[in-house]
């Protein structure tokens, strides 16, 4: 293919032809450059030989330091997330530890068709709103090769909280060290002053846990209120949810979900309640402490063992498995607690689409690795197709 040539008969522009071939059959791009020599003119010269002409090139986002044949994205993932929330997860480290796994995380733009972008292997969003709903859906249709985490009317679901905890009670986690179960709960769309008399029919106790229907993202729809007696009502806001407050010892479980990945923290939350003084000598609503972020940590607090012990790791896991079926999610948070004086008797009382990862301990090892995971598999899929 290339002739005899004789020593220093090398045509640069037929060398260089040559070179783009190799390029062209998929090996390295590197040529010369890969074992340190530079072509300049006729001749063949070792990288760096002229003092003052090093040349830094601006390297993208995505490149490491390592040989040019392991150059390779291994899964690109496109995301779509509020500057906060891009702010909270896409720490430096994450990204520096997800290029070094092959993991690229790149912008959608908003203002061009997602069609029009990639190609990604993942998209991962969290927007509100019917038109980026519509966007994702579409995009799944034409596109179902790429991994959407996660589907939208999926996370629809768990906006409402009227619909976020139904079938919690058909949950098969019996034989795994611990029960579950929901508190008791009542919708109230409007008028919370007449909702007394609801509250009485649907047999539900005071104090009650006040929090509001939807969850769109602003700070308001997590800001929770405990409502001593009826007449406390007519100061709620509606469209809410009234919860039976359950005693647990002022501590809650966030329990964080990365796809088969299971992390637990303890928060801080509300002391119990007595029922007979403590409720004599309420009145009016209680705001809620915010529990979601790491100053409210429990976990290197003096607590009685009881109220400490995390939950049964089988139990966690039975758990989780079948709530990632019930919801069709991968990416979401738990809200548990352990009823005071029960062994393992726990109630689900939030769950969150997305949560605040960053609030939760090395969470980047944790975010890589499923990412990593989601690479392996999509690499088996098309090796065996």
């Amino acid at each position: 293919m290339f002739g005899t040539l004789a020593s220093g008969d090398i045509e640069p522009a037929r060398l260089r032809r040559d070179l783009r071939i190799t390029c062209n059959l998929g090996f390295s791009c590197g040529g010369f450059e890969d074992i340190g020599m530079r072509l300049e003119g006729e001749n063949l010269v070792p990288r760096g030989a002229e003092e003052n002409r090093e040349v830094v090139a601006e390297t993208a986002p995505f490149q490491v330091e390592r040989p040019l044949f392991q150059q390779t994205q291994k899964l690109v993932v496109g995301y779509a997330l509020t500057p906060k929330k891009k702010k909270s997860f896409l720490q430096p480290k994450l990204e520096f530890m997800a290029r070094r796994k092959g993991i690229c995380f790149v912008p959608i733009d908003l203002n061009r068709p997602l069609s029009e972008q990639g190609p990604f292997d993942v998209v991962l969003h969290k927007l509100l709103g019917k038109e980026w709903q519509d966007v994702i859906e579409d995009y799944q249709q034409k596109h179902p090769e790429v991994t959407v985490l996660d589907p939208p009317s999926a996370i629809k679901r768990i906006y409402n909280r009227q619909s976020m905890l139904q079938g919690m009670a058909d949950l098969n986690v019996s034989d795994c060290s611990g029960s579950i179960y929901v508190p008791k709960q009542l919708v109230v769309l409007k008028d919370s002053a007449s909702s007394a008399d609801r509250v009485v029919e649907a047999g539900l106790k005071f104090p009650l846990v006040a929090k509001p229907l939807w969850i769109d993202g602003t700070a308001k729809s997590h800001q929770l209120f405990l409502a001593y007696d009826k007449h406390s009502l007519a100061e709620l806001e509606p469209p809410l949810v009234l919860q039976e407050f359950v005693n647990h010892g002022g501590v809650m479980f966030k329990v964080f979900v990365v796809g088969d990945i299971i992390k637990v923290v303890r928060r801080f939350s509300l002391p119990n309640v007595s029922s007979n003084c403590e409720k004599a000598k309420a009145n009016g609503v209680f705001k809620f402490p915010r529990v979601s972020s790491a100053a409210a940590s429990a976990d290197n607090a003096d607590l009685e063992p009881s109220v400490a012990e995390l939950p049964p790791k089988p139990f966690l896991e039975a758990l989780v498995k079948e709530l990632r079926t019930l919801l069709g999610l991968r990416l979401f948070n738990i809200d548990m607690i352990r009823e005071h004086g029960s062994k393992n008797v726990f109630s689900v009382i939030d769950i969150n689409y997305f949560p605040g990862y960053g609030k939760m301990p090395d969470y980047e090892p944790v975010v890589v690795d499923f990412f990593h995971n989601l690479a392996q598999a999509k690499h088996k899929k098309r090796h065996y197709k």
